[in-house]
């Protein structure tokens, strides 16, 4: 995951303005009682900024130790602090068990092979208490076209890039400014079947067409 250091040390924050449903979500968890939320690859920490000013304790996580220190100085200048730590989402999380009211995370955990994703969400169940919410974007299965080379090449937009099958729904860009970095590629069925410990309450899709939106609850056993 080295890219994103270097993408944030040549382009800074990246991403300023909140996902667009965070407004929505955030009243969710105020009429709910949540308190401790966890920005999952967190990056340069817009969400952390967002939901801190909101009033909310704030934790972040992410794999990008200059992403991290971005976050910081941008929360110190807006008068407000979260706890950080750096480390992989697919490994154990250095947090302990029903500890977070709410874990968020955008456009990150599809960033692996399914097997490692699969870790994460099991993660996620573990330090989340039985009824916290999750709100997770996930990359939307959405090929264009394939050539003969078992390449696939997508659009959005003006933009074009190619990607490399390297595994089922498992593709690598070879080109543009995620080359090489893994993307796992959803659909409804499957994110019901990877989620199925906890209560999805809403499935939709982003306004760029290119994620799906997973509202949702850890189970309570």
């Amino acid at each position: 995951m080295k890219q994103w250091n270097e993408i944030f040390k040549k382009h800074g924050k990246v991403f300023i303005e909140p996902q667009e449903d965070m407004p929505e979500i955030a009243k969710i968890f105020k009429k709910n009682k949540t308190k401790k939320v966890l920005d999952l690859g967190c990056g340069t920490g817009r969400h952390l900024v967002f939901f801190a000013q909101k009033g909310f304790e704030v934790y972040g996580f992410d794999v990008a130790e200059d992403g991290i220190k971005i976050a910081k100085v941008w929360l110190k200048k807006e008068g407000r602090k979260a706890d950080f730590k750096i480390g992989s989402i697919y490994k154990k999380l250095p947090y302990p068990d029903i500890f977070f009211d709410a874990v968020i995370s955008t456009n990150t955990i599809h960033h692996g092979k399914i097997e490692d994703i699969r870790k994460t969400i099991m993660e996620i169940k573990r330090i989340l208490k039985p009824g916290g919410f999750i709100f997770i974007t996930m990359r939307k299965r959405r090929i264009r076209k394939y050539d003969p080379k078992n390449q696939i090449i997508e659009k959005y937009g003006m933009q074009k890039s190619t990607y490399k099958m390297i595994a089922p729904r498992t593709y690598m860009p070879i080109d543009g400014g995620e080359k090489g970095l893994i993307h796992y590629l959803f659909d409804k069925k499957q994110i019901k079947k990877e989620f199925n410990g906890f209560r999805i309450n809403k499935l939709w899709t982003s306004l760029d067409g290119r994620h799906y939106c997973i509202l949702g609850k850890r189970a309570i056993l």
